[in-house]
């Protein structure tokens, strides 16, 4: 996966609050990267594989990218294994 355009992703940058969860519905394997508005969340289709964790730390780069801020600084606290994921900002270091 190369980096994500920041051009093509919306601005998400109000998500920026320490402790926000951020619901998130996964689609792996699509034909391009994308993130879209969807009802209780985001809807964040990838390009990676969902094996070994590549589609989770796709997804985590490309939301990061979209918020402006660190990958480093998004936890993914439920569904690793499953298309309904939540991340946790842990705000600036």
């Amino acid at each position: 996966m190369g980096k994500p355009k920041k051009k093509d992703l919306p601005d998400l940058s109000h998500l920026c609050v320490p402790g926000a969860e951020i619901a998130v519905r996964a689609t792996p394997k699509a034909a391009r990267n994308a993130i879209a508005a969807a009802e209780g969340g985001l809807k964040i289709s990838v390009t990676a594989v969902p094996e070994n964790g590549k589609a989770n730390e796709a997804i985590r780069r490309l939301l990061a990218a979209a918020m402006a801020t660190a990958a480093s600084r998004l936890e993914l606290r439920r569904g690793a294994t499953a298309r309904d994921k939540l991340f946790v900002y842990l705000g600036p270091a």
